[in-house]
């Protein structure tokens, strides 16, 4: 009998505050503590004006920002981009012989491109030298003016302090 005098009393204690837990809230959605429904409206328009505003935010000035752009790929293809094979086979022999790295074994396939203008052209070479002038190559080779993609580089045997290294390049040749 107890054990049910004590359950009746956690109950209606438990009961007692819901009931206080519910008063409050209706007091604060009813009274100006809440703000009052006009102010709620107010300030649900003003998050959806503000959300529509950051959603369109990138769109703006849109045909202002075409135009740059598209001087921009202009700018990019003239001054990064060889008009023929021989500059780019000449700028890596300039690399090489900068890094102090003999190249050998260069291969260079041609592929079509999707874009208009451009070809793809893939180089594989032989790389050999010291591992820090092989460091200085590529490093050299990212930073240069012509747009050099490093797509794979292996490293070969060593010998003596000398390092064999396999490495493969894409870049683009502007076509007419």
């Amino acid at each position: 009998m107890a054990d049910l005098r004590q359950t009746r009393k956690k109950l209606r204690l438990v009961i007692g505050v819901l009931v206080l837990v519910n008063v409050l809230a209706l007091v604060v959605v009813f009274t100006p503590l809440g703000g009052g429904s006009k102010a709620r409206q107010a300030e649900m328009n003003q998050l959806n004006q503000e959300r529509k505003a950051r959603a369109t935010a990138p769109w703006r000035g849109l045909d202002k920002k075409i135009p740059v752009a598209q001087q921009q790929i202009e700018n990019f293809y003239h001054d990064r981009l060889a008009t023929e094979e021989s500059a780019i086979s000449t700028d890596l022999g300039r690399i090489a012989s900068e890094t102090g790295v003999k190249m050998s074994a260069e291969k260079y396939s041609a592929k079509d491109q999707p874009i208009d203008g451009l070809q793809k052209i893939e180089i594989a070479a032989d790389l050999s030298g010291d591992y820090l002038q092989l460091v200085r190559f590529v490093n050299a080779l990212e930073r240069n003016k012509l747009f050099f993609i490093v797509d794979d580089v292996e490293l070969g045997s060593q010998e003596s302090g000398v390092v064999k290294l396999q490495i493969k390049v894409e870049t683009y040749l502007r076509t007419a």
